[in-house]
């Protein structure tokens, strides 16, 4: 946990923050809402896996320092219970009042914003090679080993612990599928070229094999 704050406290340092008190205060706020105990797969271990592939691929951005903020709140707020893209407009707006508290100028926060909201759909603008770096690593787990896939799907489904079994089949029937229906699942080259196939695969062997009901 200290070794991710410290990354926590780097980004919004580069990105322009000035208050160091509230830095480590929206650190440390930003940490226990990623270990809340409804958590299975949205976790602080994927909270570290985006951030890893961020910083990776960190020359591909324009504004990486940005595109780390935006990977520390795109999942802030997750309740399974949650509609639509609730989770992401509220995690965007924990974002603004976060970011505006560290002093981060407001062309920042109003991007970091702009960026989380891009997580609920996942659809890119051509040219938005920030968006595309955050979206890309938030789908990575998609490409994993089969194995490593099917522990996330597991995850998912602990989550959704509350939903009945054929309700949760339909609903993650229609997520798989708009996801296969993407034009792309990734953006930036590197990642495309090694990712997108045996995203794919794993996409339609999950679908393939969720019971009929």
């Amino acid at each position: 946990m200290v070794d991710l704050l410290h990354r926590w406290q780097a980004a919004a340092r580069g990105a322009g923050a000035t208050d160091v008190a509230e830095l480590t205060r929206a650190g440390t706020d930003l940490l226990a809402r990623w270990r809340e105990p409804h958590r299975h797969y949205h976790d602080t271990d994927h909270l570290t896996a985006v951030l890893d592939v961020v910083d990776a691929h960190a020359s591909a951005a324009r504004r990486p320092d940005l595109v780390r903020l935006a990977a520390w709140c795109h999942d802030a707020v997750y309740d399974p219970r949650a509609g639509g893209d609730a989770n992401e407009r509220d995690s965007a707006a924990l974002a603004g009042t976060l970011l505006g508290r560290v002093g981060l100028p407001a062309d920042a926060v109003a991007e970091v914003r702009r960026l989380v909201l891009l997580t609920a759909g996942h659809a890119v603008d051509p040219g938005d090679v920030d968006g595309a770096l955050l979206c890309d690593a938030d789908l990575a787990i998609l490409a994993a080993p089969p194995e490593a896939y099917d522990r996330y799907a597991a995850a998912v489904r602990r989550e959704y612990a509350h939903v009945p079994e054929p309700a949760f089949r339909a609903g993650r029937a229609r997520v798989l599928a708009g996801l296969l229906d993407l034009p792309a699942l990734f953006r930036l080259p590197p990642l495309a070229r090694r990712w997108e196939s045996p995203a794919r695969a794993n996409l339609t062997r999950e679908l393939s094999a969720l019971p009929l009901p």
